[in-house]
């Protein structure tokens, strides 16, 4: 999205106005907003770091079910508070 906002003076029109009708204009035109989406969007992760996450979470879940199972971990469940 290229939008150049272009504006000309007026013959009885000073410099403070002529930028305040610029600032007018480009808040109309939605240029800073768009940009504004660009900058804070964040990226979409790709496959191979989705696979490295799951997998380190899976080796985690295994790892803490074997610390249950020998009785060194003890995890009490929410549900019962």
């Amino acid at each position: 999205m290229a939008t150049n906002v272009e504006l000309t003076k007026n013959k009885n029109e000073n410099n403070l106005n002529l930028l305040k009708r610029f600032g007018r204009k480009v808040q109309e035109s939605g240029v800073l907003q768009y940009k504004r989406n660009i900058r804070y969007a964040e990226r979409p992760m790709s496959d191979y770091v989705k696979k490295k996450k799951k997998l380190k979470s899976l080796t985690k879940k295994k790892e803490i079910e074997k610390l249950v199972k020998l009785g060194k971990l003890n995890i009490k469940s929410k549900k019962g508070k």
